[in-house]
């Protein structure tokens, strides 16, 4: 049983998918305190030919509360004008129309919940069948921090395997996931590129980037694109 845990992330890059993707079940961590300055509510697409960020607006938002207590702020639609704004020449625009739609008329207020929303629209999208699930829901000792709760959950869950994302290095000991039974990896995404506009390649920018240029086919062949060390 393959397992990853990750912070809901908002329209991350392939990277995350291809680590939902690479697992048995994933899990939203979704119980813990929010970061600022993070990609929980950011992310980046093309703008006019440059990298643009743009941010999910929030209320109450604060370090000492848990991602799954905050809520929504009010500038959806205004995302969806601008991601209108950049991508409507591209290739695929109108067969992901539908699904923008989705996502940025939504009426979820909780930020969790609404992440992992958009979330599922363009993981069924792909056909990834990985199941997931969120943390505030599954039985865990709350006492423990940092990599002990993550192996915690990974011995509720069954895991023989643990992959994280290969920022995780500093973070976690392969030594003492051995102890506690579990073979622990890091996901490191190849290069990938692919025909955006006609202007120079932009790397690193949101799935919905990838998701104007390249086909569902063509998007699977890139989520096996990683390396694991």
């Amino acid at each position: 049983m393959k397992v990853a845990i990750m912070q809901p992330y908002f329209l991350p890059y392939i990277g995350y998918y291809q680590l939902i993707n690479a697992v048995d079940i994933f899990v939203y961590y979704d119980d813990v305190n929010f970061i600022k300055q993070s990609w929980i509510n950011r992310n980046k697409i093309q703008l006019n030919g440059s990298e643009y960020l743009f941010t999910l607006e929030l209320k109450g938002a604060s370090s000492f509360k848990r991602i799954m207590d905050i809520e929504v702020g009010n500038n959806r639609r205004k995302l969806l004008k601008t991601i209108y704004h950049s991508y409507k020449n591209a290739p695929n625009f109108k067969n992901l129309e539908p699904i923008l739609h989705m996502i940025f008329t939504s009426s979820e207020e909780n930020l969790s919940k609404y992440i992992i929303q958009t979330q599922q629209y363009i993981v069924n999208y792909l056909g990834i069948k990985t199941v997931c699930l969120l943390s505030s829901e599954l039985k865990k000792d709350n006492t423990l921090k940092g990599q002990d709760k993550i192996i915690d959950i990974c011995k509720n869950l069954g895991a023989a395997t643990y992959i994280n994302s290969i920022g995780g290095q500093t973070l976690y000991s392969k030594e003492d996931f051995n102890e506690a039974g579990i073979n622990l990896k890091f996901l490191q995404t190849n290069q990938i590129t692919y025909q955006q506009f006609k202007s120079l390649f932009i790397p690193q920018l949101s799935i919905i980037d990838i998701l104007m240029f390249n086909s569902v086919a063509e998007i699977k062949s890139l989520l096996n694109k990683y390396q694991l060390v």
